[in-house]
């Protein structure tokens, strides 16, 4: 499935929890797994909180201050940060299906990193069942 995006912030994450779950549910898959992957060098996806804003923002927040948008960069685009960021997120993750739902732990959530925006972003994702 693909999955249209539009961040707002230069930097951003957004819970895409729903749209995985819903995903896993229209497959009818009951074990497997769902692969998720963002195809963009300036975004990516990681595995957090999803409980406590405050977490998301201590995230963004510390990835700023050790890669700031302004450096010692080469890259004559301008947007190293963002590059760097998204190589330290990755840009895919696999989540374990078990008796139809998601396994995750209470308190994760599953997020689009957004570096470089705002912008149009797409995710993609892939439900494999045993």
């Amino acid at each position: 499935m693909d999955y249209s995006i539009r961040t707002g912030k230069s930097q951003e994450f957004i819970d895409i929890t729903h749209v995985i779950r819903e995903e896993v549910s229209r497959s009818g898959v009951r074990d497997g797994i769902a692969v998720v992957f963002v195809p963009h060098t300036t975004a990516g996806i990681t595995i957090n909180e999803n409980a406590d804003p405050d977490v998301v923002h201590d995230i963004i927040s510390s990835l700023e201050k050790a890669f700031p948008e302004k450096g010692d960069y080469r890259h004559f685009e301008g947007n190293s940060h963002a590059h760097i960021k998204a190589s330290l997120t990755g840009s895919s993750c696999n989540l374990i299906i078990e008796n139809g739902k998601l396994k995750l732990g209470i308190w994760q959530g599953v997020y689009f990193c957004e570096f470089d925006g705002p912008r149009s972003r797409k995710i993609y994702i892939k439900v494999i069942g045993d």
